[in-house]
């Protein structure tokens, strides 16, 4: 995987991809705080397309959303949708992980004539809570706002103790942790003068979320999603998916399957044979 950049509305817009410039196109979106690098050890299984894995804004190497602007599942899918189009894609396979594939579900409904086949990797749709919560989300998410900019960035004396936190926080394995966190932070400077280092996220990426759709808003969506699409979830499932809620989201689907697979929730990193498989087969078919 090399590096690329393109310039978008966004700002600039870093990541990797596989130099099949000339293969059917493959984007594949990464989950929250995560980067690029997710897609590193699934990539030999998708060496027929030319996959390009952008750090969404805010991740990564991409640059951070204007202060006045907020991180939201339209403006992430918004973004991809600026790469597609920045690299002169029409069609596209799109691919995604966890808040990855939130997007990616969002993205399908909104322009189903530019998705072919639709993959993800523990998600359908995003989260979503009772029409009741709205007063209480939006008065968190705008005193969390006011109180972004007195957070302190913490800093490591080494990348291991960062790599530590990633396995800890995650259940990762060193080397999936490693490759995402190395790809994560950013060397800095200390009043000291000590060096060390930082994650270079944007921290608003961590705030309360101002709105979250209803079930029936987010059934509404998936109802709205016309490519063939392949999901493959962990065993057992998060907590904030149960099994019966996926199978049900699943069966809103016009053309779906799904599959499980004992696992974290980053398996598509801990077991790439596993997931590149089937993917494979589903994109061949």
């Amino acid at each position: 995987m090399q590096e690329f950049v393109v310039d978008t509305v966004f700002g600039r817009l870093a990541g990797l991809r596989n130099g099949r410039s000339h293969a059917p196109k493959l984007l594949a979106l990464h989950g929250w705080l995560d980067n690029a690098a997710s897609y590193v050890p699934l990539a030999p299984w998708l060496d027929g397309y030319d996959l390009v894995a952008p750090d969404l804004p805010g991740h990564g190497a991409s640059a951070h959303l204007p202060a006045a602007a907020e991180y939201t599942l339209v403006s992430g899918a918004r973004a991809a949708l600026a790469v597609a189009d920045a690299l002169g894609w029409e069609r596209f396979h799109l691919l995604g992980h966890s808040l990855g594939g939130a997007t990616a579900s969002m993205l399908a409904a909104a322009v189903p004539q530019r998705v072919d086949k639709l993959l993800l990797i523990e998600a359908l749709g995003s989260l979503s809570e009772p029409e009741e919560r709205v007063g209480t989300r939006l008065r968190e998410a705008f005193a969390g706002m006011a109180a972004v900019g007195a957070k302190q960035l913490r800093v490591f004396d080494d990348i291991a103790i960062a790599i530590k936190v990633r396995m800890m926080a995650n259940d990762l394995s060193e080397p999936v942790a490693r490759l995402l966190v190395e790809r994560g932070i950013a060397p800095v400077r200390g009043d000291a003068g000590a060096a060390g280092f930082v994650w270079r996220s944007d921290p608003r990426l961590t705030l309360t979320s101002a709105q979250r759709m209803s079930e029936g808003q987010m059934r509404s969506l998936i109802r709205a999603i016309d490519s063939p699409t392949c999901m493959i979830w962990a065993d057992p499932a998060q907590s904030y998916m149960p099994d019966a809620l996926r199978r049900e989201r699943a069966g809103l689907l016009r053309d779906g399957v799904l599959h499980t697979r004992a696992g974290t929730h980053h398996l598509h990193m801990e077991q790439p044979a596993v997931v590149g498989e089937l993917f494979r087969g589903f994109l061949a078919g």
